[in-house]
């Protein structure tokens, strides 16, 4: 009877290894072109949030061909690792490199991955680094991507702002804006800059409520390319869930991007994966993250 039970769970563990995982339609997530500059933020919910997370997120990278990608939550520098080298082993053309921080206490980290053959990166950085006087601000600091892009300079500000609702989080998002206002605005005035990251609060906030005012009060300078999306309850938001569903992901311009984003052929959109994999949201939930990626496409 032994030998039975355990013949029995020989074939159920092989049958798990087994278990075909949810296709992808990876051809549907593209929109990089040779001719525009795509950058990208995502949140990968606990970098790896399963065994398949990396093989995916080299699958999903792949296909939606963004030059640059701001990465939030990449808890394992390993993992990174792997991401990495297997994202230049798929595609050896985009020379792929990148850069994880490692200085959060919950090794909820911030990244960038580039393709160092159309990306020049002249330093990474984090901003606000003093923990005892901005921690409050900023859970994670903010980590800062110089780069050049043939003959234009820019400047992308990677966040992680303070999570869930509530006056005292609403208070450190705008604490953190305010400071990320005033950075620019003193280091930055007249730089193509690109803020970026799971900035954790709905644009369309009434003005008490609303985390980003310093920003959005200010079009003269700023400008949220993904406002339209967040402004339109059918439209298809970063975080879909229905018990919290929002668009909570965000890319910021500063006014030298606004031609630029004004040309045939610029855009920013939210790239759906949940609706090109099987199983839908549960799937990428289970093996992927919580988050949608958003991308912006700019045509210089």
């Amino acid at each position: 009877m032994k030998k039975i039970i355990v013949a029995i769970c020989i074939l159920l563990t092989i049958s798990l290894w087994a278990e075909e995982l949810p296709k992808i339609e990876y051809d549907k997530l593209t929109i990089g072109e040779e001719q525009t500059l795509e950058v990208m933020t995502w949140n990968i919910q606990n970098f790896p949030k399963s065994e398949h997370t990396v093989a995916y997120a080299v699958g999903i990278i792949s296909a939606i061909d963004a030059d640059v990608i701001g990465l939030q939550e990449i808890e394992s520098d390993s993992a990174f690792v792997v991401l990495l080298n297997n994202l230049q082993k798929q595609n050896p053309e985009d020379k792929w490199n990148g850069f994880r921080a490692n200085t959060n206490e919950w090794e909820m980290n911030l990244a960038y991955l580039y393709k160092s053959s159309l990306i020049n990166v002249d330093s990474i950085y984090q901003i606000y680094p003093d923990d005892e006087i901005y921690h409050q601000p900023f859970p994670r600091k903010p980590l800062m991507l110089e780069f050049s892009y043939f003959n234009q300079k820019l400047f992308v500000i990677n966040n992680h702002l303070k999570a869930m609702p509530g006056e005292k989080n609403i208070v450190r998002r705008r604490e953190a804006c305010k400071l990320l206002d005033e950075y620019i605005d003193e280091f930055l005035p007249e730089e193509n800059v690109i803020l970026l990251g799971d900035l954790n609060d709905q644009l369309t906030d009434e003005v008490e409520e609303n985390s980003f005012n310093v920003f959005l009060d200010d079009k003269q300078n700023y400008y949220f390319t993904d406002w339209e999306i967040a402004a339109d309850s059918t439209a298809n938001w970063s975080y879909p869930y229905w018990k919290y569903r929002g668009h909570i992901d965000h890319i910021l311009i500063s006014n030298e991007l606004y031609d630029e984003f004004e040309n045939s052929g610029s855009f920013v959109k939210v790239i759906t994966i949940d609706k090109f994999m099987e199983d839908g949201e549960d799937s990428r939930y289970k093996y992927i993250t919580d988050h949608r990626p958003v991308v912006i496409r700019l045509k210089f």
